[in-house]
């Protein structure tokens, strides 16, 4: 799939020589820092070295007093508190967090996981049924409520309180809750307006533990929680999203929790140099969320919560068991996804993707839908029975308004949300084929072409022999990366094959390559996963371009800098970017 290359317009001359005179640094990496609003020795500095003294003060964020003075009038009055959170990495990482810290202070506490199919997304009926059943009469609800209108009203009425932590948009109208802590809210004057869920609460705790003068380190050793959620939820990592996603990150690697630390191992990464910020994403995170999707979210929080290591090893092995279930249901579901298109002429034909097949397993289709993307690159809906109705998660590409499409086709359905890039619906059966029509009609008349194209951000360009190491030392210093901090992708022209690039892999899929470039003696190591095709072509139609990520790869104990390919692009190519 031919991919857009697109590099960003390069910082002011004289802003780059200034930062590179203050940080003695490659003009490269000055540019880079200017992409990220650093502009100045100090502002490097904060950037370099995140401090835990310039988290903000919770006391900020709206309703955070009357939050506080809720709880404290619970823990005074011996009240039984619900911790409630929902079922996907960030829910469960965040009543792990508030439900082990406040463990250490007080003991009638409990928690609660709505179930995936049998309740769906956010506060439920049952949920707060549960709630009264147990005696409860304060419920923490984490990443999850702020549009829980008529929940509140049922919850009223059996004399339940609610305190909502949540950081999604709100409605128009706030539930009527105790408290709302929620930096989206327009009244709400928080600096930090992206803080994940699980980061709500921890505010929220922050905020508890200064007005009842609990140390504050016992809060801290739970912030291994908040960057597994961070990373999961793929908030943007700037500002304090970075501080939290640094120190945890720093405890992740260190000392992590011993439910985290057995999921850790079960992932095979007890022994890796370093975790970062991908190995939640593709490797810790899949895991946590295994237990919701396969069976129940409330496993993963007994896990998490977990202060003994047989009983954690043995929780972490079950729920790595599911992991397995759900990786192989995303792989059969995928290829069966990928035939259906395949090997269907008018399906090749089409700008959108949807597909649709009774028999899917829910939990997975979102992924589904993501894998599918990945080669037929264009917006994606996949569908599967649930109760009756067909239910499904829907993906877009860059640029495209997916929400607005579906909105488009309210009248077909029963109930749809999301937002511009992803986005769940449900609709009669017997609605799908029209509602596959009215889709596609919708997105060919409004989609441009080259959103149909996969594009790559290339940050600058960059010479191979400026690859140092150096210049790699400080480059590892912008980690972690993630949403507004990406790993820069830098762009090389005019590279040769060195002569000793080979196919590699089971099935030689990938590529191996050493490249060099002209007037200078540096070679430099890289590898392309899916590219062992172009072995050909690097070897006879140099010169040619590359974009890459920066790495590092251990072998036999030696330690080299890799070049992680992203593209090749060969001269008789369209070469604009």
């Amino acid at each position: 799939m031919n991919k857009r290359w697109c590099i960003k317009p390069k910082s002011e001359d004289e802003a780059i020589e200034r930062l590179v005179e203050e940080l003695r640094v490659h003009p490269v990496l000055a540019n880079l820092l200017i992409q990220r609003g650093v502009t100045n020795y100090e502002e490097a500095k904060a950037f370099f070295r995140p401090k835990l003294t310039d988290l903000h003060n919770p006391f900020l964020m709206k309703d955070m007093e009357e939050a506080i003075h809720r709880l404290d009038k619970a823990f005074a009055r011996h009240e039984r508190i619900l911790i409630y959170g929902d079922y996907d990495v960030d829910g469960t990482t965040s009543v792990a967090l508030v439900y082990s810290f406040l463990q250490l202070h007080y003991d009638n506490l409990d928690f609660y996981i709505p179930d995936r199919y049998n309740e769906g997304y956010g506060i439920s009926l049952k949920g707060i049924d549960y709630a009264g059943e147990t005696g409860a009469s304060l419920v923490i609800a984490l990443d999850c409520g702020i549009k829980a209108v008529d929940k509140m009203v049922y919850a009223r009425d059996r004399n339940i309180d609610f305190i909502i932590c949540d950081h999604h948009t709100p409605g128009d109208t706030l539930p009527d809750a105790v408290a709302c802590l929620d930096p989206k809210r327009e009244d709400c004057n928080y600096p930090d307006k992206d803080l994940s869920g699980c980061g709500v609460g921890f505010k929220f705790m922050q905020g508890f533990c200064r007005y009842k003068d609990f140390k504050e380190s016992q809060l801290m050793d739970l912030i291994d929680l908040v960057a597994v959620s961070i990373a999961s939820d793929i908030v943007p990592l700037v500002g304090e999203n970075r501080i939290l996603a640094y120190y945890g990150l720093k405890k992740l690697n260190e000392q992590p929790g011993t439910g985290l630390k057995s999921i850790i191992k079960t992932a095979g990464l007890d022994e890796k140099q370093e975790i970062n910020i991908s190995d939640i994403v593709f490797k810790i995170g899949p895991r946590i969320n295994a237990a919701g999707r396969i069976e129940s979210g409330s496993d993963a929080v007994k896990l998490l919560i977990s202060q003994e290591d047989v009983h954690a090893k043995r929780m972490s092995a079950e729920i790595d068991v599911r992991n397995e279930t759900r990786k192989d249901l995303d792989r059969n579901i995928t290829l069966e996804a990928f035939n259906m298109i395949a090997n269907n002429e008018e399906q090749l034909k089409k700008k959108t993707t949807v597909l649709f097949n009774p028999d899917w397993h829910k939990g997975v289709i979102g992924i589904v839908a993501s894998r599918l993307i990945e080669t037929f690159y264009r917006p994606t809906i996949i569908l599967t029975e649930s109760k009756g109705l067909a239910t499904g998660s829907a993906r877009s590409v860059d640029g495209f308004d997916l929400y607005s499409a579906i909105d488009a086709c309210s009248d077909l359905l029963e109930n749809f949300g999301g937002h511009m890039y992803a986005a769940g619906l449900t609709m009669k059966i017997e609605n799908v084929p029209l509602f596959m029509e009215r889709f596609e009609q919708i997105v060919s008349e409004t989609i441009l072409p080259d959103q149909l194209i996969p594009q790559i951000d290339i940050d600058s360009e960059l010479h191979l022999k400026d690859i140092t190491p150096k210049f790699y030392r400080i480059l590892k210093q912008f980690r972690p990366y993630g949403p507004g901090n990406m790993n820069p992708v830098f762009v090389t022209r005019n590279v040769f094959d060195y002569g000793t690039s080979k196919q590699v892999g089971k099935d030689k899929e990938h590529l191996k390559v050493e490249l060099i470039e002209e007037h200078s003696a540096a070679i430099k190591q890289g590898i392309a996963f899916s590219m062992g095709d172009k072995l050909h072509s690097i070897k006879n139609h140099g010169p040619f371009d590359v974009c890459y990520t920066i790495d590092e790869n251990t072998f036999n104990g030696v330690t080299t800098i890799q070049l992680m390919l992203k593209d090749i692009r060969f001269k008789e190519q369209d070469n604009k970017i």
